[in-house]
């Protein structure tokens, strides 16, 4: 099952340029399970929570699933 998933320009062109050949999902894979020579990205989950832009966007995702369950349950 696919994903879609938001990252910055950044991230994007960063993962775009290590990847080569191999598809975005093996990058990210890869990268987690330390399989990249010891780059592991796995040490950033939750870096996020305390951030303001983090807490605003989650806040209104929130409201928004609240909406979608109500409205479809």
């Amino acid at each position: 099952m696919a994903k879609t998933l938001m990252i910055s320009n950044d991230v994007y062109k960063a993962l775009k340029r290590i990847k080569g050949k191999d598809s975005f999902s093996a990058v990210i894979s890869n990268l987690l399970t330390k399989k990249s020579n010891g780059k592991n990205i796995a040490k950033y989950y939750g870096i996020l929570k305390g951030d303001k832009e983090y807490n605003k966007i989650n806040k209104d995702l929130r409201k928004k699933w609240g909406e979608w369950t109500q409205k479809y349950a």
